[in-house]
């Protein structure tokens, strides 16, 4: 029989049940209530705008244009995606794709071939990159997005597609008539050893899309049979994350096994998910991974839980700080929302979650006291911190571009070069930049009349503004000031020719190498990858870095 006290213990919990259930049945309720109330006055808004605005409107476009300012209002990864954007979604969960094999971007107002994918149709049949689509099936590209031309382009397999094609050097555009198959999509872009002579791996992971960590596996198996592997060097730099269970995946290479990699955190507790490796640790060799203000999402899973176990010493800058998780639910007409559901914490404990929603100051993490932000320990006891993305063990910060290279860039000038020089020379079998390429560069620079806006010139035109123009001595003064800084422009393509040369000389390569080639001389020019193979090359300095202070 029951005895008082715990009748009294049980009616006690019972009416407290009773209390939070209502409390959330009428937090409901009141939420549905005001759901309704606002979507009414928006449909009337809507609806009254749409009739009787005095010039006509699109009704769709004034929709989307509400949509999308509302999820603005959240966080830049909430968004609608509609059929047009569906193909990237799709091949990031599949790990393919029906198309014709290119990479294509915008430039300006352009879209051009970044590159054509070997071994599909677009290589097979001539497409080359630098090449400027102007119609898909003689529809007009003009005005189209990246996202609206790769549903152009895609289609079911076996059927055909024809691009016309600008190409500098001839008069008339070209037709290419391509056929649609089932493009593969790699995540490992390359892998091999960092040199020639040396046992140190390299690995680079582009994406966490589907079998991401098998491919990885792949990688590091090749190498392995290939020659006496000391070392591996894990590249996530420019990598924006993915399938987060790729990168739970890509961990249980690497630690041992029921080891978490990742919690995640909704609204409610009934919200947690926590992610753990299952397999004893496939490689068990030092481990250096690299990364980047370009690495985020699963990137930073994978490079945090690693840095949490100790197990790899982080190398480069520290990561972008996307610490929010999405996740896709299918609506009417073909549309698809994306929405942030929860956060996740690595396994320290810690979130990467950066204030800033983009990495406009790199070294703002540098400048943040440690006083103001919480510290987690690393399995070994070593001190981390949240906050700001995942911070590296070795800091290597990358040169900053000069406004001179920033320029050249946002003017599609070694784009527009590369072309010129592929229409009139048929061979660039180089090693370096030459010193003739490199002044025939500076040459068309004065040609296409290209300009910019140094610092010093933007001191300059400030201060004409602000004097007026009544001013005649000192107008003198600036016209010689003026003289000087345009001839100071021109030494500048001198003071900075080392990264503009490197700039120009891998845009060059894109019209003539293959993907391998290009991947050998990147990886022979990289600062970041040396300092990391000289790294794992003494066993000594990697306990060093991984051991507590």
């Amino acid at each position: 029989m029951m005895k008082p006290t715990q009748k009294r213990v049980l009616w006690a919990f019972l009416l407290l049940f009773s209390v939070v259930t209502a409390g959330a049945s009428l937090q409901n309720s009141d939420i549905f209530f005001q759901i309704k109330q606002n979507f009414t006055v928006f449909s009337e808004v809507y609806q009254e705008v749409t009739l009787r605005y005095v010039d006509e409107v699109d009704p769709q476009t004034l929709l989307r244009t509400g949509i999308d300012a509302m999820l603005e209002s959240l966080d830049p990864y909430t968004v609608l995606i509609d059929q047009a954007e569906q193909q990237s979604l799709e091949i990031l969960t599949r790990g393919s794709y029906a198309g014709v094999g290119i990479e294509i971007g915008a430039r300006g107002d352009q879209i051009v071939i970044i590159a054509p994918i070997e071994g599909y149709s677009a290589e097979r049949q001539g497409i080359r990159a630098g090449d400027i689509i102007l119609e898909v099936d003689g529809l007009s590209v003009q005005g189209l997005t990246v996202d609206d031309m790769q549903a152009l382009i895609a289609g079911e397999p076996g059927s055909v597609v024809t691009l016309t094609i600008r190409r500098i050097g001839f008069d008339e555009p070209l037709d290419f008539v391509l056929a649609r198959e089932k493009v593969e999509i790699k995540n490992v872009m390359y892998a091999s050893f960092a040199d020639p002579d040396s046992t140190i791996g390299y690995v680079a992971l582009s994406r966490f899309g589907q079998n991401a960590s098998v491919e990885v596996r792949e990688a590091i198996t090749r190498l392995q049979q290939e020659g006496s592997m000391q070392g591996l060097i894990l590249d996530l730099r420019n990598n924006p994350g993915g399938l987060i269970d790729e990168a739970v995946k890509l961990v249980d290479l690497f630690v041992g096994p029921e080891l978490e990699v990742v919690r995640t955190q909704g609204r409610g507790l009934e919200s947690t998910f926590t992610s753990s490796t299952e397999s004893p640790a496939f490689y068990q060799g030092p481990l250096v991974v690299l990364q980047n203000n370009g690495s985020a999402s699963s990137s930073e899973i994978a490079a945090g839980a690693l840095q949490d176990y100790d197990r790899a010493v982080l190398m480069g800058e520290r990561s972008f700080g996307k610490g929010l998780v999405q996740v896709v639910r299918s609506l009417s007409y073909n549309t698809t929302l994306k929405i942030t559901t929860s956060r996740y914490y690595i396994p320290s404990g810690r979130s990467i979650q950066s204030p800033s929603y983009s990495p406009e100051n790199p070294d703002e993490s540098m400048q943040l006291p440690d006083s103001l932000r919480n510290a987690f320990q690393t399995l070994g006891g070593r001190t981390v911190y949240d906050g700001v993305g995942v911070e590296p063990d070795v800091l290597v910060p990358i040169p900053r571009a000069s406004l001179l290279e920033i320029a050249l860039i946002q003017n599609n000038v070694y784009f527009d070069f590369a072309n010129e020089y592929r229409a009139a020379n048929e061979e660039f079998d180089y090693a370096e930049l030459p010193d003739s390429v490199f002044q025939a560069f500076a040459a068309y620079l004065v040609d296409v009349g290209f300009t910019y806006e140094s610092r010093a010139q933007r001191h300059l035109n400030g201060l004409r503004e602000s004097l007026g123009a009544d001013e005649p001595e000192l107008d003198r003064a600036m016209n010689v000031l003026q003289d000087e800084l345009t001839d100071r422009k021109m030494a500048d393509l001198q003071a900075y020719r080392e990264p503009i040369a490197q700039a120009l000389f891998a845009e060059l390569s894109s019209r003539y190498y293959t993907d391998e080639q290009r991947f050998l001389d990147g990886l022979r020019r990289d600062d970041l990858v040396s300092q990391a193979g000289r790294l794992l090359a003494n066993p000594g300095e990697v306990a060093r870095v991984l051991e507590t202070p």
